[in-house]
């Protein structure tokens, strides 16, 4: 099918030169067609784009003033430290606060959904899942994380017994499974295996070293001599 410009170009453009401008304007059709949509396309969605670029800007205002305005004061009890923590976003979690606050990074964020254990701490002497506790609902709490299992640089017979098992791997998941392992043989629920398996179920090891985190549960529960509950 041959367009009005196709004509025009046949009828008035010397014969030899027919075909190079055959080409270049279809080159430029297609040039023509592609800049009007492209404009199309910014006419119909440039202001979608522009609103959420406000709504974004209106959000980081938001949480800015939030920030400024809400901010609370927090006094924790950390590894027989005291802190005070002025000016600290409501919002803020005890794992957020511990890494990127106070630079305790021994607890580690793994899933940050409290699925994986990876970010467990003692509070107040039981086991949490840092990463889902707010730290102003722990206020005048007492902490324990890894970095505050030993004595100086005496391991912990918790910390001394995963070593001597190899109940780690890479490493990741280690001190919230060292921690809730802490709290597990003073909860009295070491019993056997199946119930330390049962109530260490909540701290996963990607690497699989169940065995070993056992054997070195066991150990330290053994040189405890720690009550256990049946």
């Amino acid at each position: 099918m041959t367009s009005e410009f196709d004509l025009w170009t046949e009828n008035d453009v010397p014969s030899g030169q027919i075909g190079k401008t055959l080409i270049f304007t279809r080159t430029s059709r297609r040039r023509f067609l592609v800049q009007v949509t492209a404009a199309i396309a910014a006419f119909t969605l440039g202001p979608r784009f522009l609103a959420l670029a406000q709504a974004a800007a209106a959000g980081a205002t938001k949480t800015a003033d939030l920030s400024t305005h809400d901010a609370v004061n927090v006094r924790l009890k950390i590894n027989g430290k005291d802190y005070a923590i002025d000016q600290l976003d409501p919002r803020v979690t005890v794992l957020d606060l511990l890494r990127e606050r106070l630079h305790l990074t021994g607890s580690k964020k793994g899933c940050d959904h409290g699925q994986c254990g990876a970010c467990t701490v003692l509070i107040n002497g039981r086991r949490v899942n840092s990463c889902l506790t707010l730290a102003v609902v722990n206020d005048g709490a007492e902490i324990t994380t890894i970095e505050g299992l030993a004595n100086g640089k005496q391991l912990h017979p918790m910390q001394a017994a995963f070593i001597k098992h190899d109940g780690f791997q890479c490493g990741y998941c280690t001190p919230g499974q060292i921690c809730s392992a802490v709290a597990l043989v003073k909860e009295g629920h070491a019993k056997d295996d199946a119930q330390i398996r049962e109530w260490m179920s909540g701290n996963i090891c990607r690497c699989g070293a169940y065995t070993n985190i056992l054997a070195a549960i066991k150990e330290a529960r053994d040189q405890s001599g720690a009550a256990v509950k049946g």
